[in-house]
């Protein structure tokens, strides 16, 4: 068996090393070569297919170089769109998973030097949207499809619709209970003085009911009101409505736990709600507090005001101690809970962005009691409220 052989051990071992991913700095994009080692790279430099395929680019470079430009970027933002759909992601990722396809387009045929240059690009274009972080750059794709741009303006026009079915619930709700108490105030009973006009006049009780059994009592005389009544057979006996027994304690409190309509609708309005949960909840004028170690010990537990909300996830944050700006994400902050009695700013759930009044903590179930201040529902209390959903207000000392 010759060395040359396609089954010996060196030709085997030359197709195995080729399958894997080779170093960026031998790899020539004009003619799709990648080579293994440095000798290797010069030979196919000096090689006549390289020479030619140098003396077609160098008569129109610019043509070659937004080509494999192109290609990079469209096959970048396809894996974006693909694999990681409208989620915001580490740029990194997205270019390492790129990369490990042998057939993928090397960036430094492209007009970009680096991925931080890419980056900006795609902000810049917009295509996708960036921030930048102390971890490095984020990316988010932009999905302009049609189809996607109508499934979102009906996902809009759906959220709109229940919010103002909210309201409306919430209107309704309020104008029951304030007819409610209305109807209380005069259906409340008058209580006179028992006054007799003639004293000699007798007092008498009439116990049979109804208009015409009373009329003809009044009509019969004074002594045979009870004859009759006795003479009478047994059929032509008027019905008498037994008293009535009051409720017993028991049966009180299965009354009470009996809940109305009204209370229905406010614990299903509650529990809806409830559910209304975001995955962002930085607010501006909040007070919250630096918990990563990376930017030093001189930031660190530190408190800080939100200035400024860039694309949900991010704020840019001035310190109370130092007034030092800085922009951070919101993995890096979290809510600061006041004393009782002083102004939050509820940040999540269904009564996100409305002020209240802080009444008690919990500690065991690290959760807190407000009072709502603003909106459609103010005045009602609300129990068992986390802490991540609650932050002091920078207004309020």
């Amino acid at each position: 068996m010759g060395k040359t052989d396609f089954l010996s051990p060196k030709a085997i071992a030359n197709r195995i090393k080729s399958k894997g991913l080779q170093k960026l700095r031998w790899y020539c994009q004009m003619c799709q070569k990648q080579c293994r080692d440095e000798n290797g790279f010069k030979c196919h430099c000096m090689s006549e297919s390289h020479q030619r395929q140098l003396l077609l680019a160098s008569e129109n470079p610019q043509q070659f170089m937004d080509y494999f430009s192109e290609e990079f970027r469209n096959d970048f933002l396809e894996l974006l769109r693909r694999r990681f759909g409208t989620k915001r992601v580490h740029n990194n990722i997205v270019y390492n998973e790129y990369i490990s396809h042998r057939e993928h387009i090397h960036m430094n045929a492209t007009q970009w030097e680096t991925l931080t240059d890419f980056t900006k690009w795609l902000g810049r274009e917009g295509l996708c949207k960036v921030d930048e972080t102390p971890k490095g750059w984020y990316i988010q794709y932009i999905d302009r499809d049609p189809e996607t741009i109508r499934r979102q303006q009906e996902q809009e026009k759906k959220k709109k619709q229940d919010l103002d079915d909210e309201e409306k619930t919430a209107r309704f709700i309020e104008q029951q209970v304030r007819r409610g108490l209305e109807g209380k105030d005069q259906e409340e009973p008058v209580f006179t003085e028992l006054n007799r006009e003639n004293e000699e006049e007798k007092v008498t009780f009439n116990l049979n009911k109804g208009a015409s059994t009373s009329a003809a009592a009044a009509q019969q005389p004074k002594g045979s009101l009870l004859g009759a009544s006795v003479l009478k057979p047994p059929g032509a006996l008027l019905p008498v409505k037994r008293k009535e027994i009051p409720p017993t304690s028991k049966q009180i409190k299965e009354k009470r736990k009996k809940k109305s309509a009204l209370d229905e609708i406010i614990e299903f309005e509650e529990e809806k709600k409830k559910s209304a949960r975001m995955d962002y909840w930085l607010q501006p004028e909040i007070v919250v507090k630096i918990i990563t170690k990376k930017l030093g010990e001189k930031y660190y537990k530190k408190k800080a005001v939100v200035k400024e909300v860039i694309d949900k996830y991010t704020a840019v944050v001035k310190l109370t101690n130092s007034g030092d700006k800085l922009k951070l994400d919101q993995t890096h902050l979290e809510t600061v809970i006041p004393a009782p009695g002083k102004k939050v700013l509820i940040l999540n759930g269904g009564y996100r962005g409305n002020e209240a009044t802080l009444l008690s903590i919990n500690e065991k179930s690290f959760s807190a009691t407000v009072l709502i201040q603003s909106g459609a529902l103010k005045g009602r209390t609300v129990d068992g409220v986390p802490y991540e959903d609650i932050s002091k207000l920078a207004s309020i000392d």
